[in-house]
């Protein structure tokens, strides 16, 4: 039985609010900038309440941007980001479980083998092989591109070690009744581990998303085009403009428009995301 210490469940929940606040208070200052004029955080002080430029902020970033920064229009930075988070997420979840299944339910030579091969190149982040990844891409054409921004990061190694351990967990009473009632191995894998991964594949798609959306480095290499920059790109840009002070009030308003595919993908995917985190038993 849990005792009952209302000391301990004050200090807990103190605790709880004060990391909260440390977390949320850079957000409220971006959301309380993107109100503001772009002289109000130049004067040494920083407001904190909302002033009268909204509208205007985020109308300016949706429609005509930063002209200074050499940007489009956040929309469509966005929406390029958008792209490339969705294929990035949705194309390292199909190849990782497909994968993980290949490597539990088959029986091939040299079956762990491939597995420790995938597994290894943990080690091996963009950043290390970028080089090389750049080469191939652009002999292959696919620089400025959606599919250069997106097919060299689908490979996942963590996604496949997840659902491979998954997978392993499932009794194998399922595969010889999925046998006897005369199911192949795909109709075995769409009927049975795909409902059952359900969801796993929830927690890795809100992991995947946010990484796909948050990336800079590899969209900052392939794009020369400013049609494919991403909202990350978008936002340093604009932060970084020569001989002139960033007009901090747009960005911030390109900051918090950016937060909100991420925010509205962990709200609406929580439930199953947790579950799929916490959840031991299958």
């Amino acid at each position: 039985m849990v005792e009952n210490r209302p000391f301990l469940n004050f200090l807990s929940h103190l605790v709880l609010i004060i990391g909260v606040l440390i977390v949320a208070f850079p957000v409220y200052l971006a959301l309380i900038a993107s109100t503001r004029g772009p002289t109000d955080f130049m004067s040494g002080l920083i407001p904190l309440l909302p002033g009268p430029h909204m509208l205007d902020n985020y109308g300016r970033m949706l429609s005509s941007g930063v002209s200074t920064s050499g940007a489009p229009p956040l929309g469509l930075m966005m929406w390029n980001s958008l792209i490339m988070a969705l294929t990035i997420a949705i194309g390292k979840i199909a190849i990782s479980i497909l994968s993980a299944f290949a490597i539990v339910y088959f029986r091939f030579p040299f079956r762990q083998t491939a597995f420790w091969a995938i597994f290894i190149t943990l080690m091996l982040p963009v950043e290390v092989r970028i080089v090389p990844t750049f080469e191939v891409v652009a002999n292959l054409k696919m620089l400025n591109s959606y599919a250069g921004l997106s097919i060299p990061l689908i490979a996942s190694a963590t996604a496949t070690f997840l659902f491979r351990q998954f997978f392993l967990t499932v009794p194998d009473e399922l595969m010889e009744a999925a046998r006897v009632d005369g199911a192949g191995a795909l109709k075995f894998f769409r009927d049975i581990l795909l409902p059952l991964s359900r969801t796993n594949i929830a927690a890795l798609f809100v992991i995947l998303f946010i990484y796909g959306w948050n990336q800079y480095l590899w969209p900052l290499l392939i794009t020369t085009d400013e049609r494919y920059y991403t909202v990350v790109m978008g936002i340093k840009r604009m932060a970084d403009v020569a001989d002139a002070i960033p007009q901090w009030n747009v960005v911030m308003a390109a900051v918090v428009l950016a937060m909100l595919p991420p925010v509205l993908v962990v709200i609406f995917m929580q439930r199953l995301f947790v579950k799929g985190l916490v959840e031991t038993e299958k």
